[in-house]
């Protein structure tokens, strides 16, 4: 009933009423959020970080709890005000606990930290002393910035790599996927503090336990960083991090499907080091409308509709990955168990593209600029054992979630599939695409 009211029945006068004021107060603010508004509605979004928030959580986030601030936890704010803050953050990290099965007992919530990278860092700084080792997935790998990359050259890049001595595993050349024995090895043999598990671009599924297994037998804490995955565990598709992992941590805009923002979950004997990491360590006020529609968004991955959306996530994924295959794309470890995909285009030469004057001259930068000019917007992405840069590198990124959102199935993800092979291999007019794009997204209205 929830999903039903406030997803289908929405009234966009409403949000046009709400929108009135601005249209006279800043017509250019306002003409800039309708052609954004046209650009979400008539294109594809395929970057797997990207999605559609419900108009429940945009009403959350657009609400006066963006007035408040509260630096300090519930019941304990340095300003006063607070009795209905407290009230939301507590009801917040509840939800929290019941999406993932968890207790109060054995685990806590912080949801104040600002944005996933914020949150990593918040955890890093939480656990580790300046100095000590962390051993995280390679950047090229399909890891993430804020886990402490650093260049080849040895120069850091992250905030973290600056602070702390990071040391990095990677998949395998031969199957592109983890080998967890040499991952041991390497942690016996590095002797990390920190074990970071997750990604940006690994679309196979983790092992956790192995991972938890891993770091504790080297004296490690494991921090799992799930922002890609969070919506997925949430509707039991892919396998916990909970309750091998030390600490979790999540984007709650990607699968998830609320605001930009970001949920810890700790085991409670790192509770007070972890909150104290974020305020006073970090931030000051936290923003209360983002954990006000977090809030939201954990209230309706507790429906069933939740359930079934992310099911079709990953069967949209697996059905484009074939289809994709079968026109001759490389993926990288041969497919996904998750909501996205890497293309690795260095064997997709051979295929010979007719978009360039040099077909050697392909890379995802390149790729990904032809499909948004067709309408299928993804990314340009580094893929394992990269020979490009980062600029120009080798890949890129596509994912389901989105697509999802808005009620595409197995039909569409052969028809895009298809789109993508004539834009990229046979070298099909763009505005003729885009054409096509168009006529379909008119039937999936957002």
């Amino acid at each position: 009933m929830f999903a039903k009211k406030t997803l289908l029945n929405y009234d966009e006068q409403e949000e046009t009423k709400i929108f009135m004021s601005l249209k006279i107060i800043d017509p250019e603010i306002f003409n800039l959020i309708k052609k954004e508004e046209q650009r979400q509605k008539e294109k594809l979004t395929m970057i797997p970080s990207e999605n559609y928030a419900s108009p429940t959580v945009r009403e959350a986030l657009a609400s006066v709890f963006t007035n408040k601030y509260s630096e300090g936890e519930p019941g304990k704010r340095y300003y006063q005000g607070n009795e209905f803050v407290d009230e939301m953050e507590k009801l917040a990290n509840t939800r929290a606990l019941k999406v993932f099965g968890l207790s109060k007992e054995k685990w806590h919530v912080n949801c104040k930290a600002v944005s996933a990278s914020i949150a990593n860092l918040a955890v890093i700084t939480a656990l580790l002393e300046p100095g000590q080792k962390i051993l995280s997935m390679d950047l090229t790998h399909g890891g993430h910035l804020s886990h402490g990359w650093k260049l080849s050259s040895g120069k850091p890049i992250a905030f973290s790599s600056k602070i702390f001595n990071i040391s990095y595993y990677g998949v395998e050349k031969n199957t592109q996927v983890f080998d967890y024995d040499k991952i041991l090895k390497l942690a016996k043999k590095e002797k990390p503090q920190l074990l970071i598990s997750g990604g940006t671009a690994y679309a196979r599924d983790i092992d956790y336990k192995k991972m938890a297994t891993i770091a504790h037998a080297v004296g490690a804490y494991y921090l799992a960083d799930v922002a890609h995955e969070a919506g997925l565990i949430a509707g039991k598709v892919l396998k916990s991090p909970f309750p091998h992992a030390d600490v979790v941590t999540m984007s709650t805009q990607k699968t998830l499907r609320g605001p930009r923002g970001a949920i810890i979950i700790c085991k409670n004997e790192f509770k007070e080091k972890i909150d104290r990491a974020i305020f006073p360590g970090l931030e000051g006020g936290p923003f209360d409308n983002v954990i006000t529609a977090i809030a939201v968004c954990l209230k309706e991955a507790m429906y069933p509709a939740f359930k079934n959306y992310v099911k079709q996530i990953i069967k949209n994924a697996k059905i484009l990955a074939d289809e994709l295959k079968k026109y001759g794309f490389n993926l990288i470890s041969g497919g996904t168990d998750k909501h996205l995909i890497l293309i690795d285009l260095r064997h997709n030469v051979r295929l010979g593209f007719k978009t360039q004057p040099n077909p050697n001259d392909l890379n995802g930068h390149d790729a990904a600029v032809l499909l948004d000019q067709a309408g299928i917007v993804c990314n340009k992405n580094t893929v394992p054992f990269e020979t490009g840069t980062p600029f120009r590198p080798s890949g890129i990124r596509l994912g389901t979630p989105a697509l999802t959102t808005r009620g595409m199935k197995e039909k569409e993800m052969k028809q895009i599939a298809k789109w993508i092979k004539e834009v990229l291999i046979d070298g099909r007019d763009t505005k003729e695409v885009l054409r096509e794009v168009k006529k379909m997204t008119r039937r999936f209205m957002i």
